[in-house]
C-alpha cells in the first residue's frame, strides 16, 4: 500500500496522530522507548551489506567531473520497515529559484555552514523537510556512493545518500514550503518491469531520454532515479 501526504489549500490531507511522525514516544518512566527498527534482521543484513559494499569505487565513473570545487549535499534513503519495506519519496514544490522544481526527489539538501558532516546535512534536511527526525527515530544502516548531475547545465554538486531504517508505523508529512507532496512507495514495485521507462527531457540541443520510473502518477528520474537504482543492486543481492 502506498501512503501519500499532499499539501493543499486548507493545510494537509490527512490528520496526523501526535506520534505518526515522531517515533520517541517514552514510557510511563519517561525513558524513550526502543525503536521497532533496531531488531529488524532486513536493516542488520543491508546495514552489513552496505559497509563491506566499495560504494564510491564501483560508481566512481558515475560522477560528473566538474573543475575547482563543487557543492556538497546530502539525501536520505529512508526504509520502512513494512512486510515489502517502502522507500519515501518526496515532491519538491515548484520555484523557479529551484532547478529542481516539481521533481520527485529523496529528502536532502546543500550541507550548510553549520552542519558539522554532510551526515548531519541529511538529518537536518529531512526534519526540516518531512518532519521526521533521523538521529532519534530511526536506524542509520550506511551509504552509497556519491553522485553528481549527468548534465552539466546544472549546478555543480556532489551529493551522498545516506541509508536508514524506521519502523513501519512511521508517517513523514509535508513540513516545509519547498515541498508539495510525500509519498512512500514499496521496493517491489520499483523493480517491477512495468514502472521502468524513458522520459524526454527538452535540453538546449534538443529532446533527450533518461531511463525513469513511472509510480504514484509521477516520474522518478535523474539523480534520485540513480541513487535509487545504485540502492537497489545493493539490496537486490542480499
Amino acid at each position: 500500500m502506498r501512503s501519500i501526504w499532499r499539501r493543499s489549500r486548507d493545510g494537509f490531507s490527512r490528520m496526523r496522530s501526535p506520534c505518526a511522525s515522531r517515533l520517541r514516544c517514552t514510557s510511563s518512566s519517561g525513558e524513550r522507548m526502543p525503536k521497532a527498527s533496531d531488531n529488524d534482521s532486513r536493516f542488520l543484513l543491508l546495514g552489513e551489506a552496505l559497509a563491506s559494499h566499495a560504494a564510491e569505487a564501483a560508481h566512481r565513473d558515475d560522477r560528473l567531473a566538474v573543475e575547482g570545487d563543487s557543492a556538497q549535499a546530502a539525501v536520505a534513503v529512508i526504509l520502512r520497515a513494512t512486510p515489502g519495506l517502502e522507500v519515501l519519496l518526496i515532491k519538491r514544490a515548484h520555484s523557479e529559484r529551484d532547478p529542481w522544481s516539481g521533481h520527485m526527489a529523496l529528502p536532502g539538501g546543500r550541507r550548510d555552514d553549520q552542519d558539522t558532516a554532510l551526515l548531519a546535512t541529511a538529518i537536518r534536511e529531512t526534519i526540516e523537510e518531512v518532519g521526521l527526525d533521523l538521529e532519534r527515530e530511526t536506524r542509520f544502516l550506511g551509504r552509497l556512493g556519491e553522485l553528481g548531475p549527468a548534465s552539466h547545465r546544472l549546478p555543480r554538486l556532489m551529493v551522498t545518500p545516506f541509508v536508514f531504517g524506521i519502523a513501519g508505523e512511521a508517517e513523514a508529512f509535508v513540513a516545509s514550503p519547498e515541498v508539495a507532496e510525500v509519498f512512500w512507495i514499496q521496493l517491489g514495485e520499483l523493480r517491477s518491469p512495468q514502472v521502468h521507462s524513458k522520459v524526454q527531457i527538452p535540453l538546449p540541443e534538443g529532446l533527450r531520454e533518461f531511463p525513469c520510473y513511472r509510480v504514484a502518477g509521477e516520474v522518478v528520474w535523474g539523480l534520485t532515479f540513480r541513487i535509487l537504482e545504485q540502492f537497489l543492486e545493493i539490496h537486490s543481492a542480499l
